[in-house]
Parts: structure tokens; sequence; C-alpha cells
């Protein structure tokens, strides 16, 4: 069975997803030392089947950082560093100048995997404290081609015939003078987004909005 939300509920979870993802954008501008300006997220519910196509097109262009939530929530954080964004990281974080290709070092990719577990864990805080919920973010770790699919398996193959669904954010997070754009892309397997339309469902105020 297919679930299904409705336009409230569906901008109430936008917002929720909002308010977090501020957080972790203040975490990552801290870091880079830019302002950064964030792209509303959008909200998609995506077939199992879909999820590799989705973010195969970030991945000969971008250095992929994956996250995974634990907890009351299953789900997980994939991060998507450009060239460009490791050449400033490198400079800024480390003093190092680099050219802006992908053949990072082993101090970039521990840099990489810091910024990915801060962002992650700021976004992760805020969710907890608005659905009251006891979630954590794993330890970060390098997603490559190889092992990608292989990262998302506890979403993807745990009772696959009652989870076709997967609850995807996909936002960006962009610097103020260049444009250099950061996606972060967010999956919650169907068990949890049932549980966070529950949560939802629960608050008591007219139209079903936001607890006060």
């Amino acid at each position: 069975m297919d679930l299904l939300m409705n336009d409230l509920e569906r901008d109430i979870i936008r917002e929720i997803l909002n308010i977090g993802l501020a957080r972790a954008a203040d975490s990552f501008a801290a870091i880079a030392q830019e302002r950064v300006l964030l792209e509303v997220p959008s909200l998609e519910l995506v077939r199992a089947g879909d999820i590799i196509k989705l973010i195969s097109s970030y991945q000969s262009s971008h250095v992929a950082i994956q996250s995974d939530i634990k907890g009351d929530f299953n789900g997980t954080t994939l991060m998507f560093f450009s060239g460009q964004h490791v050449q400033r990281l490198s400079k800024v974080c480390l003093r190092m100048d680099v050219s802006d290709d992908l053949n990072i070092n082993e101090m970039q990719e521990s840099l990489l995997l810091e910024i990915s577990n801060i962002i992650t864990g700021a976004l992760v805080t805020q969710l907890a404290n608005i659905l009251k919920a006891k979630i954590y973010g794993a330890p970060p770790r390098a997603a490559t081609h190889g092992n990608l699919a292989h990262s998302l398996d506890s979403l993807l193959e745990t009772h696959p015939k009652m989870q076709p669904l997967i609850f995807s954010v996909i936002t960006q997070f962009s610097d103020q003078n260049s444009n250099v754009e950061l996606p972060l892309m967010l999956f919650f397997d169907r068990e949890t987004f049932d549980k966070i339309l529950t949560i939802i469902r629960t608050y008591d105020l007219p139209g079903n909005g936001l607890p006060a």
C-alpha cells in the first residue's frame, strides 16, 4: 500500500526540516567562513529502484559522504562536495592550496567527514527536539560508486515488499558569492516516514499545524 500525505502534512514536514536545515546551514557557514544560503527542500516519495538513478548524476562530479540516522528513526544523509568545495574548504580549514579535482588525500577526506558529521549532527539534533524522538547520527563515511548501493541496504532491503517507498529530501547550501552548491539528500525508510506522519497528526492546533 502506498503512503499518502496531504498538502498540509507536506508543508508541516517541510517546515520542520527547514528548521533543522537552517541550523545545519549555520554550522556549515561557520566552517566555510562564508554566508550560506539554504534552498527550501523538496520532498519526494521515491521508489527504491529509483534511488541510485537519483544520486548517480552527482557521483561523477562530487565526493559523496554518507551518515546514517539511528534510533527511533532509520535514515541516511548523503552530502555531495564538488571539486570547488574541496578546493575552498582545503584552503580555509587546512591552509592547503589544491586544484578543484576530486582526488583528495587523507587529510581532505577527514575534513569532509568532519563537516558532514557537524552538519548531520545539527540537523538530527533539531529533528530530535522538534519531533521528541531519540535519534542520533552515526559516524560518517565516504560513499564511492562501488559501495553506494550497499550503504543504502538498511533502507532498501529491509522487508522490501513492505517498504517500496523512500522519503527523500533534496536541498542546496549555496555560497553567497559564487553559487557553489552543496547538495544534501536525506532518506527515511517507510516505517520512519509513517512514524513522522503519526507524530505530526497528533499536533493539537487548528488545521493540524506545528506545535506551540
